[in-house]
């Protein structure tokens, strides 16, 4: 059996972090190859925003920035590990400048500085941006220099295994073609997941719809998860699937919501009594986008509560309509709205007209995003929901982003080392460096591969365990694919931004009797092999992450980040549900990370203390000497 193929590195996933980590590992003269399922596909290819973010050191004007100062704000979002926290600052300048030498189109003024904002956590104007499509600027200029490198990349292979040797360490991948059906391997030491967040555990998701992730290959192998609890939800449009952040909201576009009957609801009239106020919130929206536990009493994320009641609770469908006022307004009287939302659209000149005329005058690009995905917001309902956006969570990785399981690496959105809030933007600064430490690591490895003959064992036994699923699949009689959308429906409204014990509960079981009867709800033909593995994927990823879910909401700890957890005997805010009382928490789990661990049956949480932030620095001639020494920083 010659089926396989040997590197000393594998790379999974063709999104940024995947062509960094390929890249850095080709410099170090490292025989690596990338595996992807698709290489147009993953977030970083196909998202973006009003303007998406990029994170770095400040590198402008007289900010008294410091890797120091960067290190604490992000270990201070809370449950981060402190190491992860100072690298992630400490190497933010040299992977920024990487990505602009390689071409990605970051403004700079006349004098060359790299002028900032802030974005939110933020104190020190450190975010830049490339426009709506950063991260696809960023993909695109990491591919051309892997091309320039001749970086092998096997396209249409899904990663459905991570293969070990007889002491638990990497010694391969298993990979489905997705075209011919077969399984092919590769024998190698040294496994980089860059696969992106479990993006296909939701229905109601603005990740785009090619990509899902792989979580579950780490979790079966035995690595750890952590922060499962902390992801992020916003409005955004459902079809096409794009976040309706920034000018969208500032705009002041109506809210309509529709029955099964056809009946239309303009209901934020329906909860606030002040129509400018209303407008206030929505304009607020904007740029206090992601769903926001601490906005929720009093602040703007009531109307992303609002939005969830209309279609979780009520089970309608959501609009904004940009070609009218809301609440039958002519006119809008700007001076009524809030100081902060009328001297932003005065300094705009947006005190005029309708949705749709303010927008194309603040940001006509947003209107031709939408055209250019064939929907026409001058004239059309654009449809949205509260969906999940990004996942604070992850792979548990060290300060080399190595996992538990030696070989086996995680970079990117996949690896969990963000905590409860992050500054924005902070997520493409660490998949750069998480990509570039795991090169780093890598390159100086003395690992090698495992014999032929040990590999070919480990091969063959794996072949046979997938061939005897994939053949359960065939017989099954429910698809795949309608199995999926169920599970991912059920996800959505039991474990999204709002969470009780009891659908927790309810949302768990369902999904073991999913997940124990998995090859009969798993119906496939040859085509469409992969999606038996992809509901595979969703549904461990599901128990794992309700499981971390209900363990926090039993903890009584209160709410905190980007979800709300109900508690009859906390607060709640005037006019809404029962459903939404909640207690904020003190801060007292910042300090401590959970974790979570899956044996093939059963899920299991521990938690552990944060570990600290280092110190840092030292004297000149002190590192000098110890980078001198051999592997000494590894």
């Amino acid at each position: 059996m010659n089926n396989f193929l040997t590197f000393d590195a594998i790379v999974v996933g063709t999104g940024a972090a995947g062509y960094n980590a390929a890249c850095r590992l080709r410099e170090l003269n490292k025989n690596v190859a990338i595996v992807t399922e698709g290489v147009l596909t993953g977030t970083s290819r196909n998202t973006g925003s009003d303007k998406q973010t990029y994170y770095k050191l400040g590198l402008s004007g007289d900010s008294p920035d410091s890797v120091r100062k960067m290190a604490e704000n992000l270990f201070a979002g809370g449950s981060v590990d402190g190491d992860n926290a100072l690298i992630e600052a400490a190497l933010s300048t040299r992977c920024f400048m990487n990505l602009c030498e390689l071409g990605v189109p970051f403004p700079v003024n006349r004098y060359g500085e790299y002028v900032g904002y802030k974005t939110d956590h933020d104190p020190f104007e450190r975010a830049t941006s490339a426009g709506p499509l950063t991260s696809k600027f960023m993909t695109e200029a990491l591919q051309k220099n892997a091309e320039r490198l001749h970086v092998p990349v096997f396209d249409g292979l899904l990663a459905v295994e991570i293969l070990k040797d007889e002491n638990n360490e990497v010694c391969g991948l298993l990979c489905l073609n997705t075209a011919s059906g077969e399984f092919c391997a590769f024998r190698t030491p040294n496994v980089i997941l860059c696969t992106g967040g479990p993006a296909g555990i939701y229905a109601d998701s603005v990740f785009p719809a090619c990509h899902t992730g792989t979580t579950s290959l780490a979790l079966n192998a035995g690595a750890n998860l952590q922060n499962m609890t902390e992801w992020q939800y916003g409005l955004a449009s459902t079809n096409p699937r794009w976040n309706v952040s920034g000018t969208y909201m500032q705009v002041l576009p109506r809210f309509v919501s529709v029955d099964k009957e056809g009946n239309e609801y303009e209901f934020l009239s329906e909860y606030f009594t002040d129509s400018y106020e209303a407008l206030s919130n929505v304009f607020l929206k904007g740029y206090q986008w992601p769903f926001d536990s601490r906005k929720v009493l009093s602040g703007s994320s009531v109307v992303d509560l609002l939005v969830y009641r209309e279609c979780v609770m009520k089970g309608r469908k959501v609009y904004l309509d940009f070609t009218k006022n809301p609440f039958g307004l002519t006119e809008i009287d700007f001076t009524r709205l809030s100081e902060e939302a009328y001297t932003y659209l005065y300094k705009a000149e947006a005190c005029f007209g309708t949705p749709i005329e303010r927008l194309l005058k603040m940001n006509a690009p947003a209107v031709d995003l939408y055209k250019g995905k064939g929907l026409d917001i001058t004239k059309e309902y654009l449809e949205i929901a509260l969906c999940a956006q990004h996942n604070n969570g992850g792979i548990a990785v060290d300060l080399w982003w190595q996992t538990q399981m030696k070989g086996l690496f995680a970079a990117g959105e996949c690896a969990g080392t963000h905590g409860v809030s992050r500054p924005g933007g902070s997520a493409l600064n660490a998949g750069q460096v998480g990509s570039l430490r795991a090169a780093q690591y890598v390159g100086a490895s003395k690992r090698n591969p495992v014999s032929e003959s040990a590999f070919t064992k480990v091969f063959s036994g794996a072949l046979e365990k997938h061939h005897a699923f994939i053949n359960q699949a065939k017989q099954a009689k429910i698809p795949a694919s309608a199995s999926l959308q169920k599970a991912m429906r059920r996800m959505s409204d039991k474990g999204g931004a709002i969470r009780n014990a009891s659908a927790l509960e309810e949302g768990i079981a369902e999904t073991l009797t999913d997940l124990n009867n998995l090859p009969n709800i798993a119906g496939v033909n040859k085509e469409t092999l992969q999606y038996a593995y992809k509901l595979k994927d969703a549904l461990i990823v599901q128990y794992a992450t309700l499981t971390a879910f209900l363990d926090f909401a039993k903890q009584g700890k209160g709410t905190r980040g980007s979800a709300l957890y109900g508690d009859k005997n906390g607060d709640l805010r005037e006019g809404l549900n029962e459903i939404f009382r909640f207690k904020l928490g003190d801060g007292s789990t910042h300090q401590k990370v959970q974790e979570v661990s899956f044996n093939g049956e059963k899920c299991t949480i521990r938690w552990r203390d944060v570990r600290p932030l280092p110190e840092g620095g030292d004297f000149f001639e002190n590192v000098w000497r110890r980078y001198r020494e051999d592997g000494n920083v590894y």
